[in-house]
């Protein structure tokens, strides 16, 4: 019988990177439900600073997104072998 040598560097990864990527996404997912939650509960206390407001939560959640773009694109690196470990 033969015996392959396995590469425990690439087993990691295999099953690391989507599951890093789907925590991102599901924390991403969660943050930002809660961001728009407060915003939209801040708006109907006071509407007259609704624009404010909006335009805070736009950002923030612009950031939130741009963390899980980030993640998304390591994992791309790491799977398409663009970084080596």
């Amino acid at each position: 019988m033969e015996q392959h040598a396995v590469d425990w560097a690439k087993v990691v990864l295999s099953f690391g990177l989507p599951l890093g990527l789907a925590l991102a996404a599901m924390a991403s997912a969660m943050g930002l439900a809660k961001a728009v939650t407060a915003a939209m509960e801040a708006m109907a206390r006071q509407p007259e600073a609704a624009g404010k407001i909006q335009g805070a939560m736009i950002l923030g959640c612009a950031f939130i997104e741009a963390l899980t773009i980030y993640v998304f694109v390591t994992v791309l690196l790491f799977g398409f072998g663009l970084l080596k470990i």
